[in-house]
């Protein structure tokens, strides 16, 4: 690869959670059904939302997104883990070991998960080809360079997968502490 810069595009990840299909009957009597194709290929944010639930707070209408996973997961924001009463770790998803505990509660009922609430970590999607193309390795940790009023450097780790569609994906916390919005173009570098 030559001296090329390399941009890529935000992503803006708001709270979400991911279910076994076990889990989502517990909480659901309806099929699951998709509001939204997200750009990673095969994935949809669903027309059914949860309350999240913890001693010290609530958060309502939290978006489901699918399809089902082999393990039940919370994605939050720093700002959202602290309404919560929480301090989960920062995660890649599915690192769940010792993370937070909390409680789902849909139309048929309420779940508490141990170890199922996470701030996911930065990372930037790719599919092997992409991968390939700009030089990256899985897991590789690069530089998210930000060229705007609040400027700066933030780090992520490169995810390559069969459905992986090439964009940053951010919390919400990240987006408002550097003036990003989904769509904006950051450069990117080794």
């Amino acid at each position: 690869m030559n001296n090329e810069k390399i941009y890529a595009e935000i992503a803006i990840s708001n709270r979400h959670v991911h279910l076994t299909e076990e889990v989502y009957n517990m909480l659901f009597d309806e099929p699951i059904t998709v509001k939204k194709n997200l750009m990673q290929v095969g994935e949809f944010a669903s027309n059914q939302t949860l309350t999240l639930k913890t001693e010290k707070g609530i958060l309502e209408n939290v978006r489901v997104l699918g399809p089902f996973r082999k393990y039940s997961q919370v994605e939050l924001s720093y700002t959202d883990a602290y309404l919560l009463g929480l301090k989960p770790p920062v995660r890649e998803s599915g690192a769940l070991e010792n993370s937070e505990a909390i409680t789902l509660i849909g139309p048929k009922g309420e779940v508490y998960l141990e170890n199922a609430c996470i701030i996911a970590e930065r990372h930037i999607h790719m599919n092997e080809e992409k991968a390939k193309e700009l030089g990256f390795s899985n897991r590789d940790i690069v530089k998210i360079k930000v060229n705007n009023d609040k400027g700066g450097i933030m780090e992520a780790y490169v995810k390559i997968s069969p459905n992986g569609y090439y964009e940053i994906h951010i919390d919400r916390d990240d987006a408002n502490a550097f003036l990003l919005n989904n769509g904006d173009l950051v450069e990117i570098e080794k």
